[in-house]
């Protein structure tokens, strides 16, 4: 059975490995990826964000985290599914997980980067409401999608 557990310091490998298997496989690594990858804790906890991992069997299966932009905007980044685990709905629960905390974060928005290549991706952004938008303030040169979905307009 899959459980989605907060981030802990012994699963960095597993978050890097990860997401580095579909960067590299679809071409997209950067800098700004590596900075993430070697630091999570740094790059996305420690500057009020969250990482979640989907375990079975304590085999890390899948990760997201939802990194803070500013007051009550949160990007939904690093999302992965190892390939073993794949076809088994745990993006979705990964996915749901994520915003359900930032419903309770009181987030008004969540934006996403991320590359027309993701065909499999951007289908499940769309499935939870995500819309695409202009591609602006991109950390990724590879980014040639944006996305947000409005939680909360007051």
């Amino acid at each position: 059975m899959i459980e989605i557990i907060d981030f802990e310091d012994k699963y960095a490998d597993d978050f890097s490995r990860l997401n580095l298997e579909w960067l590299y496989r679809y071409n997209l690594a950067e800098s700004h990826d590596l900075e993430v990858l070697n630091d999570p804790r740094g790059t996305i906890i420690n500057r009020g964000g969250y990482i979640f991992l989907a375990i079975e069997d304590g085999i890390v299966a899948g990760t997201a985290a939802l990194a803070k932009e500013h007051d009550r905007v949160y990007e939904l980044a690093k999302m992965s599914v190892a390939p073993f685990f794949r076809g088994r709905g745990i993006s979705k629960l990964l996915m749901a997980h994520c915003l359900e905390k930032a419903k309770q974060l009181g987030a008004k928005k969540i934006t996403l980067f991320s590359n027309h290549q993701l065909v499999t991706a951007l289908h499940l952004y769309k499935q939870f409401g995500f819309a695409d938008v202009p591609v602006t303030d991109s950390p990724f040169e590879t980014a040639d999608v944006k996305m947000e979905l409005i939680l909360n307009t007051d």
